[in-house]
């Protein structure tokens, strides 16, 4: 039977080893530091706030060390940690406490004056009163009291397509996500690498972070992604796996360090979110980094699909292959399954999945069919050899004189042009066809729009060249890292 506490076995077996360091300063835990902080945390909790199991606990702030503590507790006593955007304002931040009702809400000083003003039935807690609650516990956690089945985390959605809808994570889905990575990832407890991406993603968590816990691995904890301190990192402490979305990947190519660092006891870097350009794959590759692409979703897993470090070029833009413990099938609007290289809709089942949505029936539901398989709304093809392609979003597809386009395959095109050094398409209104390409583009040096035009019909269809071409300093993204393209769509209709 699968364990919900990980740590009481990792402080048996390598208690000396460290479990979590403080990127800005060195600050460690060890595997034995961490065991008796969850512990301790985990009691402290329960006699401050009179916590049991299920009871949501909410924090609002950056990455920190006492971040990781509160999930160490949580997966001991059986409470659900609720990781809240400090991005969002204040009308937001109330829609989402409103919802998953914490039962005490931890809050850092920079966001503790946003904090208080909230309307909540529950005590806001500053952040650093964390190691107080430690110091002042006395026994220890009832670790008997979560099941398998249990909510562990409620992840928000971004809330593309509506209101944030809270992602139940049971400990079930982090225990399979563990060894989903291990398998496909090759995953060793003396795997070393760093975590930047904010809590309230679920790659903050689920990529690497927890992985490494379940396994004995080493996370270097940052406040938030520089580019230049991570690939000092990589070299001062012997990283072995890199990860992030490809404007991650993309920041830390163009930063001065990158030329400075040897990256030698990197294996590889994953990469998921969007498809990763060509030359910024070619760009890690002669640094001697071989690029893995990944995807997944905060609902399934995370890590639902791998594709080996071997076909990064010879299948650029695939993300490979499910991983070992993940269904899945692509099927057409009738929910039949379609032939090889014919888009249709991703499908994925298997025990990642998660059971649903927090007090949302309904989206749920929509969701999840009466077989089990979650409905992504990704779209995607399937080639002879079985390596899965992303071409888009279902909301993101449009119909241009009756014609199905796929911005990620225009994107794709774009890629090629050697100028362009980053890119983006949405669907924008036309009198004439229904719907057309405007595509937004960032020159590497000098580019014009009849430039682009130009190139995209030497590689594209007639109906899938853009009608439309912006040029920008910079693509807006969310807080994900991917490109916000309803900013982008703000953009051209102020335009």
């Amino acid at each position: 039977m699968p364990r919900t506490d990980w740590l009481d076995r990792n402080a048996l077996y390598t208690p000396d080893a460290p479990g979590l360091v403080w990127g800005p300063t060195g600050e460690t835990y060890t595997y034995a530091e961490l065991h008796r902080a969850g512990e301790r945390l985990a009691a402290g909790l329960a006699a401050q706030y009179d916590l049991s199991a299920g009871d949501r606990v909410a924090v609002l702030a950056e990455n920190t060390l006492e971040h990781v503590l509160l999930f160490c507790a949580a997966q001991k006593a059986g409470y659900v940690l609720v990781p809240l955007n400090f991005r969002l304002a204040p009308p937001e931040l109330q829609y989402l406490v409103d919802d998953s009702a914490p039962h005490v809400l931890f809050a850092s000083a920079d966001f503790r004056d946003i904090a208080e003003g909230l309307e909540l039935d529950a005590p806001v807690a500053p952040l650093d009163k964390v190691g107080a609650l430690m110091e002042s516990a006395s026994g220890t956690a009832d670790t008997d009291s979560p099941e398998l089945d249990d909510p562990l985390m409620i992840l928000y959605t971004s809330g593309t397509t509506g209101r944030p809808k809270g992602t139940i994570i049971p400990h079930k889905m982090l225990f399979w996500n563990s060894v989903n990575t291990e398998l496909r990832l090759d995953l060793t407890a003396q795997d070393r690498s760093f975590n930047a991406a904010p809590f309230y993603h679920t790659g903050g968590w689920n990529v690497l972070l927890t992985p490494f816990l379940h396994h004995g691995a080493t996370t270097y904890l940052f406040p938030s992604f520089d580019p230049g301190a991570i690939l000092r990192t990589c070299d001062e402490e012997a990283l072995t796996i890199l990860w992030g979305v490809p404007t991650m990947l993309k920041m830390m190519a163009d930063h001065a360090a990158f030329d400075e660092v040897t990256l030698d006891t990197v294996r590889y870097a994953v990469v998921g979110g969007e498809a990763m350009p060509e030359p910024l794959i070619r760009t890690w590759q002669d640094k001697g980094v071989p690029i893995r692409q990944g995807f997944g979703m905060t609902e399934v897993g995370v890590n639902c699909f791998s594709l080996p470090a071997r076909d990064a070029l010879r299948k650029i833009g695939s993300i490979g292959f499910p991983n070992f413990y993940v269904d899945a099938k692509v099927v057409d609007e009738n929910g039949e399954n379609v032939p090889p290289n014919t888009t249709g809709e991703l499908l994925l089942r298997g025990p990642v999945v998660t059971p649903g949505y927090w007090r949302n029936p309904e989206a749920t539901d929509a969701a999840i069919d009466e077989n089990d398989w979650f409905q992504t709304g990704d779209l995607v093809t399937v080639d002879e050899e079985g390596y899965y392609y992303v071409v888009g979003r279902k909301h993101d597809m449009f119909i241009s004189g009756g014609e199905n386009v796929y911005p990620a395959e225009i994107e794709s095109a774009l890629y090629e042009h050697p100028a362009v050094d980053d890119a983006a398409v949405i669907g924008v209104p036309d009198e004439k066809w229904g719907e057309v390409g405007a595509a937004f583009v960032v020159p590497d040096g000098t580019l014009t729009a009849d430039a682009v035009t130009a190139h995209c019909r030497e590689h594209l269809a007639g109906y899938k060249v853009p009608t439309h071409v912006r040029m920008l300093d910079a693509l807006p993204l969310g807080d994900s890292g991917k490109v916000d393209k309803a900013a982008l769509r703000d953009h051209f209709d102020d335009s």
